[in-house]
């Protein structure tokens, strides 16, 4: 009897000390949902100001509760929740990806999309090259040693991830429809990119050339298959909304269906080591050119809606932790580094950023020109100006919240680092996030403004060649067919991105939207 009482008294006391630990972590998990509460109403009050968004009013709000938090607790601690790269990668940043794949504009961004491609999955090849070989030149010879080789390389990874969630906020998707569309699938493209190299050079043996060569193959076999997992994932669901009429009042079924078959997609490239960001991108286009036209007027209301809100608090809670994060004593202790020293340190690398971003937007800028040999679309110039390729340049130059986890799970262990030279590599990438949202963030509008005036835009208009474009048929004769190929051929060379998406805009109505769904197949629309 003794022995069941003290068992009873020991699970009594495990149950207290839960009770007490869940109760601890409600308080934390209060105050930061009012902060983010706060940060809501006040990006709210300032969302017509020219100078300011919602990102530089969030890591403002964060930076001074964090200022709160260490005056209170005796410069002890400066955070509310301790950050997880995990969390991040798991929970904050799905929603953010998927519905900035939702909410696209496709026609814009396959009009664009080989420019896109260039920028980036080439333009971060070439700009991982010149901050990692930068760093490893200039940092010693600013007082800053200790780095491996596979941290160089790192580094090269976490500083040439754009930040798609403020760029987005800082563009207009119906003002600027061409600057949105390129700025925004580069920064899509650029993190998935980015987080694949990063994953690869994890398992990069530096001294071995051929693991080099292997690095390229990997990275091909995730993009592919990543894509094509977030293109099944889509069409799947959209045949399943399709094919399973959930009845006029199921908006929460059929969100929830949606939600949960985004999610899936992510979690199951994940799984299957491919590129979560890619999939779930994919799958969000998909979902919105199939499945949107599937279910009921609500749903579709609601579904956009729920998805930007989701979107909307994960990036304002990651630039409120960023903000917080910038008042850690604990890390800012540990890098016993003079202040000259760290200056030469964010210095050096705000210029590497400057400089890699220069050396392949320009460039490739001007080959995507000679590439697109359709100067004019319906009357509308479609090649990118120097004017605008200032404004990609600088747009970009924005580093954010895949830059911040990337560099926390390089450089400490589930958030804590005990090594002089990780901290210092925490603070860093903090300091730079930090200045240049704050910096270039700030200076974006009016720089669009200035180079770019304001004026209504229209999105250019198919021309009537669109619906005249040569298809063979089997109805034909052999020799109607081959001059149809031939002009097809000619059209193909002459202007190779229009008539691709001509012609896939055919096969999409003529196949995949009446078996899918669409605006032209839809009996509930």
């Amino acid at each position: 009897m003794g022995f069941f009482m003290d068992v009873l008294w020991e699970k009594g006391v495990e149950l207290a000390n839960m009770g007490e630990s869940g109760h601890a972590q409600v308080v934390p998990i209060s105050v930061f949902v009012a902060v983010l509460c706060f940060c809501l109403v006040i990006g709210h009050l300032l969302e017509e100001n020219r100078w300011l968004n919602e990102s530089i009013t969030a890591i403002v709000i964060g930076c001074l509760t964090g200022m709160i938090i260490l005056f209170i607790s005796k410069g002890k601690n400066s955070h509310i929740l301790r950050f997880d790269e995990e969390l991040f990668f798991i929970y904050l940043l799905p929603p953010i990806i998927f519905n900035a794949g939702f909410q696209v504009k496709k026609k814009q961004f396959f009009q664009n999309f080989l420019t896109i491609m260039l920028f980036g999955v080439i333009g971060v090849f070439i700009s991982t090259t010149i901050i990692s070989l930068g760093s490893w030149w200039l940092l010693p010879k600013v007082g800053f040693a200790g780095l491996t080789a596979r941290d160089y390389l790192a580094i090269g990874t976490i500083f040439s991830s754009t930040d798609t969630v403020c760029t987005l906020q800082v563009l207009n998707q119906d003002d600027t429809p061409l600057l949105y569309s390129l700025v925004f699938g580069e920064g899509v493209v650029n993190d998935a990119t980015s987080v694949v190299l990063f994953n690869a050079i994890q398992k990069l043996n530096v001294k071995k050339v051929g693991d080099w060569t292997h690095v390229l193959g990997s990275f091909l076999y995730l993009f592919f298959t990543s894509t094509a997992l977030g293109i099944g994932t889509g069409l799947l669901t959209a045949y399943a909304l399709k094919a399973l009429y959930f009845g006029r009042h199921s908006t929460d079924r059929e969100i929830a269906l949606m939600t949960l078959m985004a999610y899936l997609s992510y979690t199951l490239a994940e799984l299957a080591e491919l590129s979560g960001i890619l999939t779930v991108f994919f799958c969000g286009i998909v979902m919105s050119h199939y499945a949107w036209y599937n279910i009921t007027e609500n749903s579709r209301i609601t579904t956009r809606h729920i998805f930007a809100t989701m979107s909307f608090i994960a990036e304002t809670f990651i630039f409120l932790y960023v903000g917080m994060d910038v008042f850690d004593m604990e890390k800012w202790k540990m890098t016993k580094l003079s202040i000259w020293t760290l200056l030469g340190i964010y210095g050096t690398i705000i210029f590497l950023i400057l400089l890699a971003r220069a050396a392949f937007v320009f460039p490739l800028s001007a080959l995507s020109n000679r590439m697109n040999r359709e100067k004019e679309i319906s009357g509308r110039r479609s090649s990118i100006t120097f004017k605008k390729q200032v404004i990609i340049w600088w747009a970009g130059l924005m580093r954010g919240a895949v830059s911040i986890a990337l560099a926390f799970k390089q450089f400490t262990y589930s958030g804590v680092t005990m090594d002089t030279v990780n901290a210092t590599m925490v603070t860093t990438t903090v300091i730079v996030v930090l200045f240049t949202t704050l910096v270039f963030g700030f200076l974006t509008k009016p720089l669009i403004f200035y180079l770019v005036p304001h004026s209504p835009t229209q999105e250019p208009k198919s021309s009537k060649e669109d619906l005249t474009l040569p298809m063979l048929s089997m109805d034909e004769s052999t020799a109607t067919n081959l001059s149809r190929a031939k002009d097809s051929l000619s059209m193909l060379f002459e202007r190779p991105i229009h008539t691709i998406h001509s012609y896939w805009r055919k096969f999409d109505d003529a196949y995949m939207r009446p078996f899918f769904g669409g605006p032209s197949n839809n009996p509930r629309r």
